[in-house]
């Protein structure tokens, strides 16, 4: 699958109505975000299954503010709608991989649980 460019108009629709999205937030001025698209691209081809999202920091000022972008590229991956994982900085394959493969792993009935819990105090 190809990568999804994400915006205000459909940001919070796509993470709630997909199991697994990653998203890059990125920028064409920066260097760092130009070296891994490619990783990032690969990876997508790899998981057909999971949202890649990508998120232009200078076209979507907004979102990124509203996510707390302070530095690109970020990547940040959602599993159920939730937030679980946030990161600047490129990732090499491998690292990217793994992340994937972590999350997947992830034992979100209890993570559910304890989101339930601590919205109930």
């Amino acid at each position: 699958m190809a990568t999804t460019t994400l915006t205000t108009e459909n940001f919070v629709q796509t993470i709630q109505e997909n199991d697994i999205v990653l998203v890059d937030f990125w920028a064409d001025w920066c260097g760092p975000c130009k070296m891994f698209a490619p990783v990032y691209d690969a990876e997508s081809t790899k998981n057909p299954d999971i949202v890649f999202g990508k998120v232009d920091t200078e076209d979507q000022q907004e979102l990124g503010a509203g996510m707390n972008i302070s530095s690109i590229p970020t990547v940040m991956a959602f599993r159920e709608g939730v937030m679980v994982f946030n990161q600047s900085g490129a990732m090499p394959p491998a690292m990217l991989s793994d992340l994937i493969k972590q999350i997947r792993e992830l034992p979100m009935d209890k993570i559910h649980e304890e989101i339930a819990a601590q919205e109930a105090q």
